[in-house]
């Protein structure tokens, strides 16, 4: 099947919450080089890009999506930008869910947009991420 507008709308929520914690934090911090402090002890903040840990939880469902037949190696990730609301920060409890936005084709290329919105399982908006995709359909 080809991606085509009718897929603009759904959306795909995460199989679970993301409890966040700082050593998590911490870890992230540090794979990306940033010895920020803020990022650090027990009052710890994610850095900016820690949302997309949280995000991919919501993608993961929908690349699963059989009916729209994506190939993991045929996708490659584009532009993504992230809006916040407040920071994450340790002690949070994240969901995640993801939303095609808009759709497009080009020859055997689909370009698939879509955006996660990052809540508190209680609702609380913390951030936004706005992410595109194009996955290839072109013969092997």
């Amino acid at each position: 099947m080809t991606i085509d507008a009718t897929m603009v709308g759904r959306s795909y929520a995460a199989a679970e919450s993301y409890q966040v914690g700082r050593e998590k934090i911490r870890e992230f911090a540090d794979a990306i080089g940033d010895g920020n402090p803020a990022y650090r002890g027990a009052d710890a903040i994610a850095p900016p890009t820690f949302a997309f840990v949280l995000g991919s939880r919501a993608l993961e469902q929908l690349l699963n999506d059989k009916e729209l037949g994506l190939r993991l190696d045929r996708i490659v990730h584009g532009a993504q930008k992230f809006s916040y609301i407040r920071p994450i920060k340790a002690g949070d409890d994240i969901a995640a869910t993801a939303t095609i936005t808009a759709v497009r084709k080009a020859g055997d290329v689909e370009v698939i947009m879509y955006e996660t919105a990052l809540t508190t399982v209680d609702g609380e908006p913390i951030a936004t991420s706005t992410s595109t995709i194009s996955h290839n359909r072109a013969d092997a």
